[in-house]
């Protein structure tokens, strides 16, 4: 028999995994389709050796919540290097006066917005307590 406090956990649960898979769903989308419009879109131009490196963050970044999406803890150690590295590389754009369109306008403290959704889906990853593993094991 199922109590009321355990129908309210595993909808809470169940609700935390939603988040994480919308949330991680989006990113997964947002840089894959930036990667498909960088190498295989319809723009003509050469893709520099800034492109390159970040490409392989946003590589880093989807492969890694993919995982997460699977329920792998582990893998959001590589979804934060992902993005703390793609972050450092738009840093390094803004302030080495490199050759790109996205730095125009835009405030330094910007790039830290790359950083809200990780940690929503970091916060929501579920991790049991072992107070409540011994209880429902008595």
């Amino acid at each position: 028999m199922t109590t009321p406090a355990t129908k309210q956990k595993g909808r809470f649960l169940l609700l935390r995994r939603l988040l994480i898979c919308v949330l991680a769903g989006l990113l997964i989308f947002y840089h894959s389709l930036t990667l498909y419009d960088l190498y295989l879109g319809t723009d003509t131009s050469e893709p520099t050796s800034f492109d390159h490196v970040q490409s392989v963050f946003r590589v880093v970044i989807t492969l890694s919540l993919l995982l997460v999406v699977f329920g792998r803890r582990r893998a959001l150690w590589g979804m934060w290097a992902g993005i703390a590295s793609l972050v450092a590389t738009h840093y390094w754009a803004h302030f080495g006066n490199l050759p790109v369109d996205f730095t125009e306008g835009r405030h330094p403290l910007s790039y830290l917005k790359g950083f809200i959704f990780p940690t929503i889906i970091t916060l929501a990853f579920h991790t049991p307590s072992r107070v409540s593993d011994q209880s429902e094991e008595a």
